[in-house]
């Protein structure tokens, strides 16, 4: 039986603020102290988003309830840049901003495709959507050269934890930091990989 949706690369023009919204979803609980208001943060999401490196889930309707992006040595779904900063925020809070979001960036890995932004609304979960997003995720890791998928947990969120082990993810490293628990409320992450031939 097929699923009751479909999984498109990138994300329509259309979808693009609800896309925001999904990511904010996701994120906002931990980006809010740094890119709130939601208003705004929502506004620089849409701003910042690179539509091409994503996948997007739609249900029967046509109507966006899923997104996947990732990030690669060429572009983030969700990056951003000080212009970017300026254009949302004006200059002073551009600036503070720039240095507070500077404690989250990692060096791209060569062997990894990195996931930026797993959302599913909350009325389609346990439908498989999460499950296809990643497998889409880990078929372009593969046409793009790349050995392992790789995402970030927190470490406080283990039902995130689990879930990922369960798909075939594996913990390789655990980074903690009192700055990440200042600005974004959250002290330690997991980093997770897995091998884009498991599908």
């Amino acid at each position: 039986m097929a699923p009751p949706f479909t999984i498109l690369h990138g994300i329509r023009d259309e979808d693009r603020m609800e896309a925001a919204r999904l990511y904010w979803l996701a994120f906002g609980s931990k980006l809010g102290r740094v890119l709130g208001p939601t208003a705004k943060a929502l506004r620089f999401v849409d701003l910042a988003m690179t539509p091409t490196h994503a996948f997007s889930a739609l249900d029967a309707q046509g109507r966006l309830i899923g997104i996947a992006g990732y990030r690669t040595a060429k572009a983030s779904f969700v990056g951003g840049d000080r212009h970017d900063l300026l254009a949302i925020y004006g200059p002073f809070g551009a600036m503070w901003r720039m240095g507070c979001l500077s404690v989250l960036s990692r060096d791209t890995e060569r062997r990894a495709m990195i996931a930026d932004g797993i959302s599913v609304r909350p009325e389609a979960r346990g439908q498989g959507v999460g499950a296809a997003l990643i497998n889409a995720l880990c078929g372009e890791a593969q046409r793009r050269g790349y050995d392992q998928l790789r995402l970030d947990v927190v470490g406080e969120n283990l039902r995130a934890k689990s879930l990922y082990q369960r798909m075939g993810f594996e913990v390789v490293n655990r980074h903690d930091s009192l700055m990440t628990a200042a600005l974004f409320d959250f002290r330690s992450s997991f980093v997770m990989v897995r091998p884009v031939m498991c599908q």
